[in-house]
């Protein structure tokens, strides 16, 4: 048994010790194949954070209504106050095209219409949360499936303002 001093490192192990894999001095894999190798076999992130779409929301608020949803219905209900003093285009906009700015915090708020903005309605938690959040703001209550099912009616129908 040889003795080292302890401020002298381990001996480095040779490399017929190593695994095989370790032993070759191997080239580094080509630019892009890790990301390659992540995507065949399904582990790469998204890319688009979003779990659904603008049209499957509605196609769900719509069959949770049991009705469609009805875009003029939708308008009338995003541009209303509802007795309150807030209504969705105090926020977003009339029409909701364009940035919005919040009423109360001056915040910048992305177009919440699907075909300015092509995040929105991707991400179905987001959504369901800020109905719940915006709704609660405008109505002091939850919307139902038809107000949301309406709403997103209304909005999917906006051209992108010129």
């Amino acid at each position: 048994m040889t003795t080292t001093p302890a401020s002298l490192p381990p001996p480095r192990p040779s490399r017929r010790n190593l695994h095989p894999n370790l032993r070759r001095n191997r080239p580094p894999l080509p630019a892009g194949a890790l990301a390659l190798l992540l995507a065949a076999t399904g582990l790469a992130p998204a890319a688009q954070a979003g779990d659904t779409s603008a049209a499957a929301q509605l196609q769900r608020w719509s069959a949770e209504a049991g009705a469609p949803g009805q875009a003029e219905r939708g308008r009338l209900f995003f541009t209303r106050t509802h007795g309150g003093e807030w209504s969705c285009a105090s926020c977003h906009g009339n029409p909701p095209t364009g940035e919005g700015r919040h009423a109360a915090t001056a915040k910048t708020i992305a177009p919440l219409a699907p075909a300015a903005n092509p995040r929105a309605f991707t991400d179905g938690a987001r959504t369901d949360k800020w109905f719940r959040r915006n709704c609660k703001d405008v109505l002091s209550r939850e919307c139902s499936p038809q107000e949301k099912a309406d709403v997103l009616a209304y909005l999917v129908a906006l051209p992108v303002r010129p």
